[in-house]
């Protein structure tokens, strides 16, 4: 799956580990990342042997954000051209609604786009070494896929506005506190600790944590009484999965249930 230069991709079971791999440039997100990352999620997206994808960084960094080279070569006296945005906004955003739960494994820097990049996941773990910043208004430019605005529901209000305006970073315990990360582990252990838990979610049921991702996701903006009558509906069709009726059995004969995601 993907480009083998700028992206490594690879099957741990039922887990797709997705390695941004420009380590010399700390991963920073050029147009062949981005083809590569498109490429990778569309067929993630329509295997359902894969069940959960991580994804982390080669080398000390996560992702610096774009290659401000190239994502800035088209500027005129009208801007950049938005080409580089708008496909780097559409990829995150297939990332974010993917539907299957994903990892960030934050390994170093997550600025910018790279702090985007780690925004589009379901649950976020960290180095200890780890910061993280947006750093748009260094460069006098606003964020261009979702950091102004997913960072102010990710993070308490004040926090948000605190990394937007001074371009800022902050530590991995720090984002644990404000509830972006959900562990920070020591530089050595991360990895591990991420395909873990990423090895233990891929063996739950994947249809309903594929509608529990729905409907959280919904929740950002539908109204209550919209979210309720979807979780009704998601009740209902998980009821007549296998995956149910095996973990009532296995409830029924005291042991632990073998999720075969159908």
């Amino acid at each position: 799956m993907g480009d083998a230069q700028v992206l490594l991709s690879a099957r741990v079971g039922a887990v797709a580990r997705l390695t941004l791999n420009r380590p010399s440039k700390m991963n920073a997100i050029n147009g062949a990342m981005l083809n590569a990352l498109e490429s990778a999620l569309a067929e993630i997206e329509a295997d359902e042997t894969v069940r959960v994808v991580a994804i982390t960084g080669a080398g000390p960094a996560f992702c610096a954000g774009a290659d401000l080279k190239e994502a800035l070569a088209g500027l005129d006296q009208a801007g950049p051209v938005p080409d580089f945005l708008e496909r780097s906004a559409a990829i995150f955003s297939t990332l974010r609604e993917l539907n299957k739960p994903v990892i960030a494994a934050v390994n170093g820097l997550a600025m910018a786009g790279g702090l985007e990049l780690v925004l589009c996941a379901d649950i976020v773990l960290a180095a200890e070494s780890a910061r993280f910043g947006d750093g748009h208004a260094n460069y006098g430019v606003f964020p261009g896929a979702g950091g102004a605005a997913l960072l102010p529901r990710a993070l308490p209000p004040a926090v948000a506005r605190y990394l937007l305006f001074t371009g800022d970073t902050l530590s991995a315990e720090e984002m644990r506190r404000h509830g972006l990360v959900t562990a920070v582990h020591p530089d050595t252990e991360l990895d591990a600790a991420a395909m873990a838990l990423a090895a233990r979610i891929a063996a739950g049921p994947r249809v309903a944590l594929g509608y529990m991702k729905r409907n959280m996701n919904a929740a950002e903006s539908a109204s209550l009484k919209e979210l309720l009558d979807l979780e009704a509906w998601h009740h209902t069709r998980t009821g007549f999965t296998e995956d149910h009726r095996e973990a009532a059995k296995a409830f029924v004969d005291k042991r632990q249930p073998v999720f075969r995601g159908r």
